[in-house]
């Protein structure tokens, strides 16, 4: 019986060492997997990792000892290529979290290999709204803006102010497809209809057939569902097709500064969209936003993309300091996260939901007219305001298993 009482005693002060060094390693690992060289690289990319490498600076992490690495690598746009290079770095190189994750297609597959390997997710670049609806993970946070978000705010606002009929042109992938299928929910909803659509490919560098198709329809409003540099050819190109001129107004499902800047205010002036952060928002968005700038090569204004990875490493940071040093265990990770509040000078105070749903305000804007901008960068004025707890898919309406109904 001695024995037994020993070999037990011996057994659960070796489990209690084995915690406390779990608990006491200070030593963590970020990969950014995102777009350096394509068409989403100016809203991510470079500015991406300088948003992560920001914020283990503010961290102030290194002072109390811990060790923070971080590595990057390029993504191409492509789901098995990014899945190639996460494996390596989970498997081989230890990389705890991946940031960023620009591509929806990219983040729904890299979303199933985090889940398989326990590690963590906080996505800031992928738009689809089934990385915390139907394709949830509990190794997953999507941090910055989704699909139904994006719908919900434009397109409704769009309906409302008359734009009853559209048409769509969709990048022909995950990320166009959801936005396609959330606005078109919305727009129904709200009383309008879609009375057509056209796919295009990922990275067109023609939209005249599209447009022509578009212009036909008579809809009175053509809703891109795309980003990037897709976004904008379809706005320099409409332009010259005369069809904002003809009575049409094109809707932005999704444009970022970077967008706005390549366009100039002369093109881009009227356009209607919603970010969750814009660099000239408050004193904090504006005080980052210079220290950003000035660390860019092309002194460029964050996108939300970027400071949504300032932002999501801050909370995890947080996260590992109250958990008293990195378990390397995703499910924990993620579970400690969503108890603890949100609270940082870019997104103000916040949550995590169950399904993984970062939540905060999202800004309806409109981008001024040349002689309204004061300079530089000064490219929104705000038009409208949702409430967080507004903004985002209700849990009421979600298919996400972590959900309890």
């Amino acid at each position: 019986m001695k024995q037994q009482i020993s070999a037990l005693l011996f057994g659960t002060a070796l489990a209690l060492c084995v915690t406390a060094a779990m608990a006491q390693d200070k030593n963590v690992k970020i990969g950014v997997l995102t777009d350096n060289s394509g068409l989403y690289s100016d809203l991510g990319g470079a500015g991406s990792t300088l948003a992560a490498q920001m914020a283990i600076e503010d961290s102030g992490l290194a002072a109390k000892g811990w060790k923070i690495d971080l590595i990057s690598a390029d993504h191409q746009n492509k789901p098995d290529i990014a899945t190639t290079i996460a494996r390596q770095w989970i498997d081989v190189e230890k990389v705890d979290i991946l940031m960023d994750v620009l591509n929806s297609g990219v983040g729904l597959a890299i979303n199933n290999l985090v889940k398989e390997k326990n590690a963590v997710m906080i996505n800031t670049g992928a738009a689809t709204s089934d990385l915390t609806n139907a394709q949830c993970s509990p190794n997953t946070v999507h941090w910055v803006y989704d699909t139904y978000m994006l719908a919900n705010s434009t397109g409704q606002a769009l309906v409302k102010a008359g734009g009853d009929t559209w048409y769509f042109l969709t990048a022909d992938y995950a990320f166009g497809h959801a936005l396609e299928r959330d606005t078109t929910a919305v727009v129904v909803k709200s009383g309008g209809k879609v009375i057509g659509t056209v796919k295009h490919p990922l990275n067109s560098s023609d939209f005249s057939s599209f447009l022509l198709q578009a212009q036909a329809s008579k809809a009175k409003i053509v809703g891109m569902a795309n980003a990037g540099g897709d976004t904008t050819n379809t706005i320099k190109q409409a332009s010259e097709f005369g069809i904002v001129a003809g009575g049409q107004k094109l809707a932005g499902l999704l444009l970022f500064i970077t967008d706005v800047h390549s366009l100039g205010l002369k093109v881009a002036q009227g356009l209607t969209f919603t970010e969750t952060f814009y660099w000239d928002l408050n004193d904090g968005t504006r005080a980052f936003s210079k220290r950003f700038s000035e660390r860019m090569k092309n002194k460029a204004q964050p996108s939300m993309v970027q400071a949504g990875v300032y932002s999501g490493l801050i909370h995890y940071f947080k996260t590992l300091e109250a958990m008293g040093g990195n378990v390397h265990d995703g499910i924990k990770v993620v579970d400690k996260m969503k108890s603890l509040p949100t609270d940082d000078a870019l997104f103000g105070k916040g949550s995590i939901r169950v399904d993984g749903r970062k939540i905060h305000p999202a800004y309806l804007f409109e981008v001024k007219k040349p002689e309204e901008s004061k300079g530089p960068w000064d490219y929104y004025k705000l038009i409208g305001t949702t409430p967080g707890d507004q903004a985002f898919r209700p849990l009421s309406e979600s298919a996400c298993p972590l959900v309890k109904k």
